[in-house]
């Protein structure tokens, strides 16, 4: 059975694409699901109008993201905390305190964009990437200094 898929479906396709599928698992699961849409005539045509704006919507982002990446690439983060004798922090610093001493400076941006790959344990600097798009990441400048 050959259907329009609604929204990205793991190991079937992404959004926008025309699939062909077993009719039971489009009749059990792609349609109760409303993740899917039977292919037919009008409904690729509605498809295709989706899809342009889908297209000017997703510019619209990529631009966004990238004048977000620009502000993010000329701004130092700059966090204080606790630390031992050996530059250890007591705590450590994950993406959600970047994240807010990202929105003191004035830049919002999601915690998720953040990408750490563990939490940051130790003074000093560090840079972190940003995923702000799927084509589109920031390198960020974060140091972690000593707590008066």
């Amino acid at each position: 059975m050959r259907v329009i898929l609604l929204t990205d479906v793991d190991r079937l396709g992404r959004a926008g694409q025309e699939v062909e599928v077993a009719a039971g698992y489009a009749r059990n699961f792609l349609l109760p699901q409303r993740w899917a849409a039977v292919a037919t005539a009008g409904n690729l045509r509605a498809l295709q109008g989706l899809q342009s704006q889908a297209r000017k919507r997703e510019g619209r982002l990529r631009q966004q993201a990238e004048e977000l990446a620009r502000k993010i690439a000329g701004v130092r983060c700059t966090i204080a905390r606790r630390a031992g004798e050996l530059d250890k922090l007591y705590g450590s610093v994950t993406n959600q305190d970047i994240a807010e001493a990202l929105g003191a400076q004035g830049i919002v941006v999601d915690r998720r964009r953040i990408v750490l790959a563990e939490p940051i344990k130790v003074l000093g600097d560090s840079t972190v990437p940003v995923r702000l798009h799927p084509e589109v990441s920031a390198e960020l400048q974060v140091s972690v200094v000593r707590a008066a």
